[in-house]
């Protein structure tokens, strides 16, 4: 299995409910830094596994949804405690919804499975991995 990475960030707030969650219940800050592995079995004719600008491009187009955003105010995360394990979910789900719009062009096409990997700190992170 071959992968490429590529990596961006973005800035949020956002608190939790519950009381596992302690201080972060609280209005709070993250910024995270967001790396995504597209994986195929093969590469491509120009032996890539998928061209690294247009996956730059579709990272940064769909981290731009949630930059610089209070996340406890959109309103399909209403109720729902937006974790960074959450938001791996989130990021993964839109950038396979991107893969299947063609936007990372032909060799994106033959991606097996991606991996998204939300770190808030040096010491922690979350990742979301599947086929796709």
């Amino acid at each position: 299995m071959f992968s490429l990475t590529v990596r961006d960030h973005m800035m949020i707030a956002h608190s939790f409910n519950g009381e596992i969650f302690g201080p972060a219940q609280k209005l709070h800050g993250a910024t995270y830094v967001v790396d995504v592995a597209f994986e195929r079995e093969q590469l491509d004719p120009d032996n890539l596994v998928v061209d690294i600008g247009l996956a730059s491009s579709a990272l940064k187009d769909v981290l731009a949804e949630f930059n610089m955003q209070n996340l406890d105010e959109i309103e399909a995360f209403e109720g729902r405690n937006t974790t960074t394990e959450f938001m791996a979910g989130v990021v993964f789900g839109r950038m396979a919804g991107a893969i299947r719009d063609g936007r990372l062009g032909e060799s994106g096409k033959e991606i097996s499975s991606l991996k998204v990997t939300l770190s808030e700190s040096h010491i922690a992170w979350a990742s979301y991995h599947a086929a796709i």
